[in-house]
Parts: structure tokens; sequence; C-alpha cells
């Protein structure tokens, strides 16, 4: 397996992954939507995103947002996705994106990364607490959607 921050040339591997994300949490399914939405990710720079391949097949992905911290004064980052292919699941496929996210943040100088995912994602929850991430009981998040 080989890990690696995603280019133009990843569109269509990443965007499948993305796609099946997206469904997982019960969207529905839009190849070209997602092709879209990660091809601007890539063309703006807006967005980090790290691939693992094994051989030739797109095994997972993560995507990293910046975001600055005004408490600490620093950059941070937010997780905002990751998702192992259901084939490539349980071989440390995430544990490696996890890895490789905090070797970035730590490489740019962030203060942190923070991420959230489903209650019920029972599987996620605790590759993230085995990974260092914490649940935070400090503070309510709250969201407000615009339509």
């Amino acid at each position: 397996m080989e890990i690696y921050q995603a280019s133009i040339d990843d569109l269509e591997g990443v965007a499948d992954l993305f796609n099946l994300y997206r469904e997982f949490y019960e969207q529905d399914t839009d190849v070209k939507g997602a092709a879209s939405y990660i091809k601007n990710r890539l063309e703006n720079k807006d967005s980090v995103i790290f691939v693992v391949r094994d051989n030739l097949k797109y095994a997972g992905f993560t995507q990293l947002y910046p975001t600055f911290s005004s408490i600490s004064m620093k950059k941070a980052w937010i997780l905002n996705d990751l998702y192992v292919d259901a084939g490539a699941r349980n071989q440390g496929v995430g544990e490696l994106l996890l890895r490789q996210a905090k070797e970035y943040a730590e490489e740019t100088g962030a203060c942190s990364i923070s991420l959230s995912t489903a209650p019920d994602n029972f599987s996620a929850q605790r590759l993230y607490e085995k990974n260092g991430y914490v649940r935070d009981a400090q503070f309510y998040h709250y969201e407000l959607l615009i339509e």
C-alpha cells in the first residue's frame, strides 16, 4: 500500500471513493457531482486530500480543510472526510490515513485536527480513539443550515 497527497491525476479514483463516502451518509449517488467537487478542491487547493492505493486500486482517502484557532493563534485542520473502501477495511488503511493527517498537521505547524462522526458510527469512533482522538466533552457544537 502507498499513501500520498492526491493530485488531479487521482481525480477519478478519489471521486469514486468520495461518492461512496456520501452514500454511506445516505446521500444519493452522484459520481459526476462528486468528480466536480473533488476537481474544484484539487484545482483551488482549498483542501488537502490523502489517498491510499493498494496496487492500482484506490483503497481510501481523507480530506483536510484548513482553519485557524483564535485561542492558540495557530493553524488547525478539520478532518472532514475519511473513507475506506469496503474491500480494504480491517487492513490498516484508516490508521494509515490518520497517521498521514497527523504528520501533515505537524509539518504545517497546526495545533490540532478536529473531526466529527455519526453517533452510531462505532467503528469510526473506535478507530479515532485508538489513534489518540478524544471526544469533546467541554464544548457543545452547533450548526446553522443555510438553504
